[in-house]
């Protein structure tokens, strides 16, 4: 950016000499912006990469279009391009638009955008694209994200000089039919409209296909890697602990389509009427009729631009006042809304335990609460949006009349002609237009507020959650010195902070198979998963030999969505196991009768009892063959002879992998040759005492 802000300096300061030498105010304007612009694209590092895109481009902008005013000012421009010579006003415009990027990005709502949106621009990624006719090309992600954006920009600014042409054509067309110039009217209609209206379909119809490759790629990745954030080292089962968000899938699938869908409606369109307040607002300023007050003789220079102005500004304000409330309450429908859907997954993944409950008319009565706090709010937000639009509605009726009412008196009086004041109508309403892109878009905004704030709290709670085991602080997984797991000093809490177990040395070494027992709520499970490395509420130390593989079964396993043979697999590639290890497996756990379905694909969470689904979970620890093998009450479904017959194939098919097991029934001591009891301390919490079979036997 050094050389770049270097570039528009020194355009500046030959703008401002010229404009001395030439005694050219606008000239000298031209300078001062550059110089301003100069400064806030040296200062740019300290903000987002997402904004420092637009002044990077109105940087280069600036540095060609002064240049050519200056050259077309001291007249060194070529005569024979002189009808494309940059205007001052050009340059000045961009000038305006780079200062303006630069002093809205302390803005903390701004900040917020520009943080979620910077990581895919600056993504270092390999994609594929295609383009006519190059054909496929590799190109790093983010800079293929910057091309596309930096090209819809400059298109954008295209079609408002289209737009300003047109505006040209709309004054000469109306003023050949007052004069009656036939000629003149053909021309235009055929020479000058024609072309320019074609440009403008070609230019919108090239807008759109760039625009949706832009946005579904731009989706994609943040969908991605806010699900790979939330995935990452069991985050996601940390959040859900903390709750501290809720509905992670409606952030992840409908917030982020929301937020880059409504990122670029306000960018893009945002600059277009940025781009052209300032080319129009050029219009009503140099017609000489707005120097006076209507019906007086007092000077007033740009009357028809400060009315516009005001008009608009005013309305923006009275619009915001009225619509402020919109946001919360955007944001709160959003909640409910995924708590309905939420209700109704939930219905759906229980409805055998539901069916057999006959809770029908219960879970009805849960969905038309849940529902009615819809609608509850949705009146609250329906309330809110009519006090809205009939200020909306209000303000695009008076639109419509109030240029009229201010160029009447001189239209009467002679001083203009009827196509000077359709163009100044035309160019009245453009800028009020654009001064009005809030009041026009507030209930949009609302919501894109509310979809940046539930990002954001996202990806706060993914951040908390990822460093919950930081510092000193949390449970850390540490190399063991021997071959046994080991549990040393170790408190485990409740998500509420309150202690649950203490662990002040267990080694989990002493048998080759081990059986965890002690009341209900006594932390057996709890001490498992902080073995696993997912608990995240304590601190303390868990020694896991080096290189060692363990897998936790809980009592309810998890089936993926697809084939019998991926969920056998899962979590690994559905590839990872030859036909012959399944159907073995599958033989030792007593699943041959599933085994010619392997490939079908079903809901095997609901088709599957809840003691095939247990022993298919084992038939997945045969496969993977696991160093450590933690079973959760893995096998609590089954009936006491195939709970023996599954810990026999067990020991049959993993004879080096040491087995961790909870459970209640008696017949488990038999299985096992160690024990370790969670006995209660003074305190309310409780500690795992490791002893022998004779012991206890």
């Amino acid at each position: 950016m050094r050389p770049l802000s270097i570039a528009v300096a020194v355009l500046a300061v030959i703008a401002l000499i010229v404009g001395q030498r030439l005694e050219s105010t606008g000239i000298i304007g031209m300078g001062v912006m550059g110089l301003l612009l100069a400064f806030a694209t040296f200062r740019s590092a300290g903000i987002g990469y997402f904004l420092r895109m637009f002044l990077v481009i109105f940087g280069i902008e600036y540095v060609l279009f002064s240049a050519g005013a200056s050259a077309a000012a001291l007249g060194i421009w070529p005569s024979a391009w002189g009808a494309i010579a940059p205007p001052i006003s050009l340059a000045t415009t961009v000038a305006v638009f780079g200062v303006l990027i630069y002093a809205i990005s302390f803005i903390p709502a701004i900040r917020r955008i520009s943080r979620l949106a910077s990581p895919y621009f600056e993504s270092d990624e390999t994609t594929v694209a295609k383009l006519w006719p190059i054909g496929e090309f590799r190109i790093r992600q983010g800079l293929l994200g910057v091309l596309l954006f930096v090209f819809l920009i400059v298109l954008n600014q295209a079609q408002v000089g289209i737009s300003l042409r047109l505006s040209f054509f709309n004054r000469d067309f109306y003023n050949a039919i007052q004069e009656k110039d036939a000629a003149s009217f053909w021309y235009q209609l055929i020479w000058v409209f024609s072309v320019w209206a074609a440009i403008s379909v070609v230019s919108n119809l090239i807008e759109l296909f760039a625009n949706y490759t832009l946005l579904i790629r731009w989706r994609r990745w943040m969908a991605e890697k806010f699900s790979a954030a939330w995935l990452h080292n069991s985050t996601h089962y940390r959040v859900a602990l903390a709750g501290s968000a809720d509905n992670p899938d409606q952030r992840i699938a409908e917030d982020t389509r929301s937020f880059v869908n409504q990122t670029y409606q306000f960018a893009l369109p945002l600059l277009t009427q940025v781009s052209t307040l300032v080319s129009f607002s050029i219009i009503l300023w140099s017609i000489p009729v707005a120097s006076k007050v209507p019906g007086t003789d007092i000077a007033f220079p740009g009357f028809i631009f400060w009315m516009a102005l005001i008009y608009s500004v005013a309305a923006t304000w009275i619009a915001h006042m009225i619509g402020r409330p919109m946001i919360g309450l955007e944001f709160e429908q959003e909640r409910r809304e995924a708590n309905f859907r939420f209700s109704l997954a939930r219905l759906r993944e229980y409805s055998e335990q539901i069916a057999l409950m006959r809770g029908e008319g219960s879970e009805q009565r849960h969905l038309s609460q849940r529902f009615g706090d819809i609608v509850s709010n949705f009146y609250r937000l329906v309330w809110a949006r009519l006090k809205l639009n009939s200020f909306i509605y209000s303000f695009g009726q008076a639109n419509v009349v109030v240029p009229y009412i201010l160029l009447a008196p001189h239209y009467f009086a002679g001083t203009i002609t009827l196509g000077i004041m359709t163009q100044v109508a035309s160019a009245f309403d453009r800028v009020q237009t654009a001064m009005s892109f809030f009041i026009d878009r507030y209930q949009t905004i609302a919501q894109y507020v509310a979809s940046i704030n539930r990002l954001t709290t996202f990806e706060a709670a993914i951040t908390q959650a990822q460093a919950a085991n930081a510092g000193d602080k949390g449970i850390h997984e540490v190399p063991a010195t021997g071959e046994a797991v080991h549990v040393d000093e170790t408190t485990l809490s409740l998500p509420n902070g309150q202690p649950i177990v203490r662990v002040s040395d267990l080694d989990l070494g002493a048998g080759q198979r081990t059986l965890v027992i002690g009341p209900s709520g006594s932390g057996k499970s709890t001490l498992f998963r902080a073995i696993a490395g997912i608990w995240p509420f304590g601190q303390g130390k868990v020694g896991i030999p080096t290189g060692a593989e363990i897998m936790l079964l809980p009592q309810r396993p998890y089936l993926p969505q697809g084939s019998l043979r991926s969920a056998l697999a899962y979590p690994a590639p559905v590839d990872t196991y030859g036909e012959a290890e399944i159907k073995a497996a599958m033989h030792l756990t007593k699943l041959d009768h599933l085994s010619e379905r392997l490939d079908e694909v079903d809901l095997w969470g609901q088709r599957l009892s809840g003691g095939e689904q247990q022993r298919l979970a084992v038939a997945r620890a045969l496969l993977a063959k696991p160093d450590w093998l933690f079973l959760d009450e893995a096998t609590a479904s089954l009936d006491e002879k195939l709970e023996g017959e599954i810990y026999a194939a067990i020991e049959q098919a993993l004879p080096q992998t040491k087995i961790v097991s909870i459970g209640h029934r008696s017949t488990l001591r038999a299985m096992h040759d160690s024990i370790v009891i969670m006995q209660p301390n003074e305190d309310g919490t409780f500690s795992p005492k490791t002893e022998n079979r004779e012991l206890v036997g």
